[in-house]
Parts: C-alpha cells; structure tokens; sequence
C-alpha cells in the first residue's frame, strides 16, 4: 500500500463559461473502475441533452487503470486535456466529467483543449485536492494510573489518537503513520517502562491534516 496519495475530498462541480459555451466540471473520488463509470453514466442521464459529457479517470496505486472519452468531440481535445490534469496534479482514484452545452461559436481544437482542461481544472478546486495517509492501529491497554501520563505524552508527541475505551482498563487506539509505526511502539513500551500491553489492528488511510 501507498505511505500516501493525492485524491478529491468529495464530488463537486463547477461551472465555467467560454465564449457563450457552458462547460460544468464534475469530480469525484472513487475506488475502482466500476464506481467510475457509474459516475459517469450518472452525469449523462443528468445530463441527457447536453452537446458532449467528456471525461476521464485515473485509479490504482501505480495508475494502472486510465481511461478517457472525448463523447463526440474532435479526437484528442476532450479526454486526453482532462486526463492529462489529472494526471499532472498527481491525483489518484478519482474520475472528472466535463459537459458541454454549445453556446453557437466554433472553438477550434486549441480552444476546445482549453476549455476542457479549465473545465476538469475547475471541477477539482471544487472538490478540493487532499493528501491521505496511511495509518497503522496500535491499541495501547494500560492499567488507569498510567491514562494521564500516557494522554500528555501523546500530545506531548503530536500523535493522532483515533479514541479510548474505558472498562476495568485503558485502552487507547493511536494512530502513528504506518511507516512510524515500529518507533511509536518502542517509544511506547519506553514510556510505559513495559507496563503496557500493545497490539496492532488495522492499516486505514487519513486526510492529511483532519
């Protein structure tokens, strides 16, 4: 798995308009190709007498899966600009659809490559670029005279706690990057002099900064 990779935070869109021609940007985060075309299928049908729904997608760790459709429009001045954004922002496992209503003036194939790339351009700012990171459960179970030290500590470290359960012990879910994950476990057992009962649980993504 990634340490870390660029996505969209939610779908959103935005709409821009070029010389009479309205073209609304759609972007979503998805995690596979199925959930793209669906997508993209969605769009259409809201967008059933639009002039071209456009769009591209970009999903996989090593961006093994790319795929784009100009829907009409001259080859090459669609698809490609809006996957070539996508691709230039670093963005993984999203899709972009860009649609189209002819506004009555030509734009040649410098402008239509333009448009489209404003289009998916827009289509990202609004569903907002974020970094996710990869994120490994550790529960710390201590007996409660260690909960106050062990809560100044981990603040103290800047650690991310996902939550503590309390019963006839402390459990505390820490949630150390993955790639941290073996020195928070050895400062841990440090800190707690050994005391503390430390198991790992699932690896989970989080937005960088949430």
């Amino acid at each position: 798995m990634l340490s870390s990779y660029k996505t969209l935070r939610q779908q959103a869109s935005k709409e821009i308009v070029i010389r009479k021609s309205r073209f609304i940007g759609y972007g979503k985060p998805v995690h596979n190709e199925a959930e793209a075309a669906a997508f993209i299928e969605e769009i259409k049908k809201l967008h059933w007498n639009a002039t071209h729904n456009c769009s591209a997608y970009v999903i996989g760790e090593r961006d093994e899966c790319q795929k784009q459709s100009d829907d009409g429009e001259p080859s090459g001045t669609a698809g490609k600009p809006i996957l070539e954004v996508i691709k230039h922002q670093a963005l993984k496992n999203v899709v972009i659809v860009v649609t189209r209503y002819f506004g009555g003036i030509m734009l040649g194939a410098g402008g239509l490559i333009r448009a489209y790339t404003d289009g998916a351009v827009a289509a990202i700012e609004a569903a907002g670029p974020i970094v996710k990171v990869l994120h490994q459960e550790i529960f710390v179970d201590v007996d409660y005279t260690w909960y106050g030290k062990l809560e100044n500590e981990l603040h103290a470290g800047g650690w991310k706690v996902g939550g503590t359960e309390f019963t006839d012990r402390v459990v505390i879910t820490c949630l150390p990057e993955a790639q941290d994950a073996g020195r928070f476990t050895a400062w841990m057992t440090d800190v707690t002099q050994g005391q503390a009962i430390i198991t790992s649980g699932e690896t989970r993504y989080y937005v960088e900064g949430d």
